[in-house]
């Protein structure tokens, strides 16, 4: 269960200027889950008080003093003192949003007691309250879904899991392993990350159980955003939180989300979600160097969903018809392996300061050239394309590479990973020009170990 978030919240505890932790991420993506799981791995008498059960707290909260909050804390029902192995954990932290300002206040008068609060749609019922968030006395840590790592070991597949942690860049992957992967991937791309997903198929093998499942989360959501959605229209935001799920990977054009609706009405229902991590958006850069959020064109973007599992459940696609599409279907076919790479590098940014996925576009007149991510890493900018096939169909990755300063680029495939150096002719301005780069190929079950493989080759390792 999420080994990097416990390893950080390990880190936590032990830090001699600990601050008050709030746990942001998407409704059910093990939150909760993963703070119990902490308190009992670190003996830590676990305080959980659900906002959500107690909205009459507001008022203390208010109150601004930590001593008095805890005395009403404890007079809770089923609640033990709160002493000095205890850990205070404020779930469900948006229904009483006057306990978010009140943490900078056990952050200067409690700093021995460990605070941890959690969130779901945190910005839902942050828009309409006007205190100031206690900037530079907490800290925050992003949740998202499982990733397939952990999904694999969810699965009781430890030495697979081993494998791809320990993974070597450059090392040599046999054809069982690779094939067992691949196996697994299509699992995932039905389950998804979702906590409750996973355990359940990990229990009963069930893909009929799964679909239960998936259908109570997206209920879930649907029944969370009267709670926060305000003065917002709410089947416009279920339309617009649809709409994503069945658009991963597209540009986004407003009329296309509603035609009856105002662009900058449909703008801020995306905003929203995106804010919640409900959906996440890929904007576009010009790449001309980094930080690539200094190039960007803001009103251009694409989306991508909270999970693929959620996502292939909204758009219909259920295990029968994941089950028997190929290899290159299931890369070239709809958006699954976009949103696959998508929310994996979601995860390997979310505690990053520039955290925002980018993407690059060139639109003509009579073709256009579109380069599926570009990501900031080891001071490079890395293009990553999600692509089949022999290197002739990534003539956008070639324009690409004709036109920017990028070292070499990456393409997650079906195959075993490879290295091998481009040789092209492409045109600019209607003149021919030679594109010379390196193309890492890799496996899609490896974006994991993204990073490190980068820095392998940018220290020649590979």
């Amino acid at each position: 269960m999420q080994r990097q978030q416990l390893q950080f919240l390990h880190a936590w505890l032990h830090n001699k200027n600990r601050k008050p932790l709030i746990i942001r991420g998407a409704r059910q993506v093990g939150k909760s889950t993963l703070v119990e799981l902490f308190a009992r791995q670190n003996q830590q008498t676990l305080c959980n008080v659900n906002l959500e059960r107690h909205p009459e707290l507001s008022s203390i909260f208010s109150g601004k003093d930590p001593e008095q909050i805890i005395q009403q804390i404890e007079f809770l029902p089923k609640t033990e003192s709160i002493g000095g192995d205890s850990l205070l954990f404020l779930d469900e932290i948006q229904a009483v949003p006057e306990a978010i300002p009140a943490l900078r206040y056990f952050y200067e008068d409690m700093p021995e007691l460990p605070v941890v609060s959690a969130g779901s749609l945190l910005e839902f019922a942050l828009r309409n309250h006007t205190f100031s968030m206690p900037v530079g006395r907490i800290q925050y840590l992003h949740m998202g879904p499982m990733t397939f790592s952990e999904f694999l070991l969810a699965m009781g597949e430890e030495h697979l899991y081993n494998f791809i942690n320990n993974y070597d860049p450059g090392q040599q992957i046999g054809e069982i392993v690779h094939q067992r992967l691949l196996h697994l991937l299509r699992s995932y791309y039905f389950i998804g990350g979702m906590p409750e997903a996973v355990t359940v198929f990990a229990d009963s093998r069930s893909y009929k159980d799964v679909s239960e499942i998936h259908n109570s989360i997206i209920e879930t959501y649907r029944d969370d955003f009267p709670k926060y959605a305000g003065s917002r229209n709410l089947n416009r935001l279920l339309q617009v939180f649809h709409f994503a799920a069945r658009n991963v990977g597209v540009k986004i054009k407003y009329s296309n989300v509603s035609r009856q609706e105002q662009s900058i009405t449909i703008k801020k229902d995306i905003e929203l979600l995106a804010m919640a991590r409900v959906i996440g958006k890929v904007v576009y850069s010009h790449c001309s160097g980094l930080p690539l959020q200094a190039d960007i064109e803001e009103k251009v973007y694409k989306l991508l969903f909270l999970d693929i599992g959620l996502m292939n459940a909204i758009c219909g696609l259920n295990w029968r018809i994941i089950s028997q599409m190929d290899e290159i279907k299931l890369i070239n076919q709809g958006s699954i392996a976009e949103q696959f790479i998508g929310q994996h590098l979601q995860a390997i940014l979310a505690d990053n300061l520039n955290r925002e996925l980018h993407y690059w576009l060139r639109e003509g007149r009579s073709s256009n050239a579109e380069v599926d991510f570009v990501i900031g890493l080891g001071g490079d900018i890395i293009p990553i394309e999600v692509k089949s096939g022999a290197t002739g169909t990534l003539k956008s990755l070639h324009q690409f590479m004709g036109t920017k300063l990028s070292p070499f680029a990456i393409r997650f495939n079906t195959e075993p990973p490879a290295v091998q150096q481009i040789d092209t002719v492409i045109n600019i301005n209607k003149q021919h020009q030679t594109v010379k780069y390196p193309l890492i190929s890799l496996p899609l079950y490896l974006v994991e170990r993204l990073d490190d493989i980068v820095n392998s080759y940018q220290t020649k390792k590979l």
